[in-house]
């Protein structure tokens, strides 16, 4: 590739480039299923399972950014959604699909990087990320909502789980220029409950809220350091 810039896009790539491979990373990530990392449980967010139990989202078409090991994808699916999950890592595909074959449920796994998906205007009711946004760079944040908002029908909604800012699960709270200055988003950006809200302005809040813990027994996933988040896009749903 000629580094040169002679479009938006170039500049997006040349500013990529400037931070690790992310392709590379979460391959490696998920490589080992058996070290402890809490979100491999193959269990769904408390937040996505309470939407449902309360009648905030109802079953309907969805996409997962970010969908790892495909745990709330699977969930998804078993509460009649018909489910297009997306993931950069070809290793936490396979490991979903194995998961969903032995769960007997039907997903629809992609292997893509999501700022490269054709989706067609107004596609889904959902658009659900645990755990994606926190490491998408700034210079891509502007990219990330128009996907959000063009996936989503009018009346859809969008949850999202991300870190806290200086959290215990990491969030850091550097700023958005010293990003580039140290070329690393030092394991994932935190944020506030006041930068989310500024950041999805475009939809209508529902709530927001710090996740809640859920012990090692329970049907869900839950650790503190984490945001839950559920918006609506305007319009009425068709």
């Amino acid at each position: 590739m000629k580094e040169e810039i002679r479009s938006q896009e170039d500049i997006l790539n040349m500013l990529d480039s400037l931070l690790r491979d992310p392709a590379g990373f979460w391959n490696e990530f998920y490589s080992d299923r058996g070290k402890g990392v809490p979100f491999f449980a193959n269990k769904p967010d408390e937040n996505l399972a309470g939407y449902f139990k309360e009648g905030l989202l109802q079953p309907g078409k969805v996409l997962e950014l970010g969908s790892g090991p495909g745990r709330n994808a699977i969930y998804l699916a078993e509460k009649g959604c018909a489910v297009d999950a997306v993931d950069l890592s070809d290793e936490s595909i396979r490991w979903a699909k194995e998961r969903a074959n032995d769960q007997g449920v039907e997903v629809n796994f992609i292997h893509s990087n999501i700022f490269e998906l054709r989706i067609d205007e107004g596609t889904y009711d959902i658009v659900y990320d645990s755990g994606c946004f926190h490491h998408i760079a700034p210079h891509r944040r502007s990219n990330y909502l128009d996907l959000v908002m063009k996936a989503l029908k009018p009346g859809g909604h969008f949850a999202i789980t991300c870190f806290v800012e200086g959290g215990e699960l990491g969030g850091s709270d550097i700023s958005d220029w010293e990003v580039y200055r140290q070329r690393s988003l030092h394991g994932g950006l935190g944020f506030t409950e006041e930068k989310l809200s500024a950041i999805f302005d475009e939809l209508e809040r529902i709530e927001i809220r710090k996740m809640k813990s859920a012990g090692e027994l329970e049907t869900v996933f839950g650790v503190s350091g984490l945001w839950t988040a559920l918006f609506r896009k305007s319009g009425l749903l068709i």
